[in-house]
């Protein structure tokens, strides 16, 4: 937080009007206020560096050149863990958002979203931690947030060795034959534990395990 009482965000992207056009947006906000403007990780670390200061919120692009958003993600959780990590990309698929998440992305939006949801989500990440958009998962709230009552985490040992391989960009073929056993098999692991963690993809199967500290970043 600033001098003037605003949290503030640094915008790492590679397209320089949209970064301006994003800024002027972010600016126009009550609460928050932009620090600075970064054409890819390479770039955010000099700013950081020349100018000491660090934003408190991160709006963090995938595909940029130099280095690209998972390599910026995974130095800023080195280096300053307590900068929260708000993904803003083109890129929707479940690969890419699962990837964002293990390396440290508290939120993760299209960059078709409302003026009023990117509101939202910066708050949401500075109140609660996190932010998940439901235009990219309808699903991903209540993985977040999941309805506990009923479910036992009583996991058997090849059931725990499973969870962990699927928090891993691994596909599921590549898991049956590192564990040795059938894609019919590993596919019955993963439809019982959606069914018993009530959730629906795997992404909400990484949230699950990180907030039950069954795997780490």
């Amino acid at each position: 937080m600033n001098k003037e009482g605003k949290y503030t965000v640094a915008i790492i992207d590679d397209h320089s009007l949209f970064a301006r056009s994003l800024e002027k947006l972010i600016n126009s906000f009550s609460n928050f206020k932009v620090l600075f403007h970064a054409n890819n990780g390479l770039d955010l670390q000099d700013h950081i560096i020349e100018g000491g200061a660090l934003p408190d919120i991160i709006l963090l692009d995938i595909n940029m050149p130099v280095m690209n958003g998972f390599e910026t993600a995974e130095w800023i959780m080195q280096n300053h863990p307590k900068i929260k990590i708000l993904a803003l990309s083109m890129e929707d698929d479940e690969q890419t958002i699962l990837k964002m998440l293990r390396k440290g992305a508290k939120g993760y939006l299209l960059k078709d979203i409302h003026p009023e949801i990117l509101n939202t989500a910066l708050k949401e990440l500075m109140e609660k931690g996190f932010y998940h958009s439901e235009k990219v998962s309808e699903t991903l709230l209540h993985s977040i947030s999941p309805d506990e009552e009923g479910i036992v985490l009583d996991f058997k040992e090849n059931e725990l060795i499973f969870l962990q391989l699927a928090c891993s960009e691994m596909t599921y073929k590549e898991i049956a034959d590192v564990m040795d056993l059938s894609p019919k098999t590993i596919d019955g692991y993963r439809q019982d534990l959606f069914k018993r963690l009530k959730i629906k993809n795997r992404v909400g199967l990484v949230i699950f395990a990180l907030k039950k500290n069954l795997i780490k970043l």
